[in-house]
């Protein structure tokens, strides 16, 4: 009897110490995980990535991961009625100060958006990726002169060749998200092409081509010039449908620095205002017009329109906006969404074609109508995990402009692009942690 009870009690205390040994070995991992946690958290802030590092990790493990799409190469579509490419702008220092992180991903054509979440515990972290596919995509370290030769040039070609063409570029996004800078980049590598176009065009035609700038916004539903010291401007339709902007004034560019110089002074003279999230919001539709005419003749060759427009808002981010703010916004949504309804219903093919919903909709008319048009929309999204409800706000609205795509697919399966997809990362903060950490002078990457 007392065999048996010496004998349990052994049992008992090997128990006892098999616990205690488990025990210690689990805060040794655990000392060992903090220690590794704050030292890749020292090292991203040394590489100017500050913020939640098991968030930037797992966003890192994605970009790593075969779940990642492969990037493709851009191709140059000359034949696209539409084309949708998304760009997405460096984190600013601004955002780095505040602990903000790139929660983008951008793999030509794809783009990836990580939206970083904890689970119902409050503890776990994951990764909800929403994914959509473009005509093109162009990451940070992308250009301008990318955007320009992959999406915006085959329209200026487009407009000076097909004999009465019309075109019109967009600049989409929310406010703070690029789109004034790209457009103006644009702008810049129109007024250097189009000349060198135009003089092959006269050698071929044998007749000289005019070109008329017009540049006017569209402010809270009125139209201001732009190159006339905002002289206020009345839309009209004529008899035949045509849409008439009268009293803009015109302004022959006979070069490209003449060029440069016309529409520099319609940027100055743009309405802006700062907002919660940009010093210099712009607060208006921008449009900028270049006619082109043969000399001597009122005969159209093509017309190209570069449009920046306003920046979109969300109705939380305006709570400390004044009532003249509030109203910019709510103008600035309701023209979007008739901008949008438009091009959706043009490309379906439908019946009528909403072009009174908004202003905007409506001095555009003439460059979506007709078998010559082309349209370009780029999409400028912020890669902060912060503006990541915006980001996804931008491309759906993109998703949807394309979504013509299913509808003229016939019977076959919806091409990818028609619809965004969403899956969660399995990368959860404590499953990394458990496992293996980089090298301490490694450099993560983008």
């Amino acid at each position: 009897m007392s065999n048996n009870k010496a004998g349990g009690g052994g049992t008992c205390l090997s128990e006892i110490q098999r616990l205690q040994r488990e025990r210690d070995e689990r805060r040794r991992n655990m000392e060992q995980i903090k220690l590794e946690r704050a030292n890749e958290e020292q090292r991203n802030r040394e590489l100017g990535n500050p913020g939640d590092v098991d968030f930037q990790r797992m966003i890192r493990l994605y970009r790593q991961s075969k779940e990642a799409p492969v990037e493709q190469g851009h191709i140059r579509n000359m034949d696209n009625k539409i084309c949708i490419c998304v760009r997405k702008r460096p984190i600013s220092s601004k955002e780095v100060k505040k602990m903000d992180y790139d929660s983008v991903t951008c793999l030509n054509p794809v783009v990836i958006v990580h939206d970083c979440k904890l689970k119902v515990d409050g503890i776990s972290k994951y990764l909800d990726n929403a994914s959509f596919e473009f005509d093109h995509t162009f990451h940070e370290e992308d250009t301008t002169e990318d955007i320009y030769h992959y999406s915006v040039q085959p329209l200026v070609d487009f407009v000076v060749n097909a004999g009465g063409a019309r075109a019109t570029v967009f600049a989409y996004g929310q406010t703070g998200s690029g789109k004034t800078f790209t457009m103006q980049g644009i702008q810049n590598y129109v007024a250097e092409d189009l000349f060198a176009l135009l003089g092959q065009y006269a050698a071929r035609h044998g007749r000289e081509v005019q070109v008329l700038v017009s540049y006017f916004e569209i402010y809270g539903g009125r139209c201001q010039d732009l190159l006339n010291s905002r002289e206020r401007l009345n839309v009209r339709e004529d008899g035949a449908g045509e849409v008439i902007v009268s009293d803009l004034m015109e302004i022959q560019a006979d070069s490209i620095q003449t060029l440069h110089a016309i529409i520099e002074t319609g940027n100055r003279n743009r309405t802006t205002h700062a907002t919660e999230s940009n010093d210099v919001s712009s607060r208006s539709h921008a449009i900028c017009q270049i006619a082109l005419r043969c000399e001597g003749s009122s005969e159209l060759v093509g017309r190209l329109s570069l449009i920046d427009l306003a920046g979109s808002e969300r109705g939380a981010d305006t709570k400390s906006h004044n009532r003249q703010r509030r109203m910019e916004g709510a103008e600035i949504n309701t023209s979007l969404l008739a901008l949008k309804e438009v091009i959706r219903s043009l490309e379906r093919k439908q019946g009528h074609t909403p072009f009174r919903g908004s202003k905007l909709t409506q001095v555009l008319k003439d460059s979506f109508v007709g078998d010559k048009t082309r349209t370009c929309m780029v999409a400028c999204v912020s890669p902060s995990h912060t503006n990541c409800e915006h980001t996804l706000n931008t491309l759906r609205y993109a998703d949807r402009v394309k979504e013509h795509n299913t509808a003229s697919s016939g019977d076959g399966p919806a091409p990818a692009s028609a619809a965004p997809h969403g899956s969660s990362s399995n990368y959860d903060s404590m499953a990394y942690d458990c496992g293996p950490r980089p090298a301490a002078g490694s450099k993560p990457q983008a």
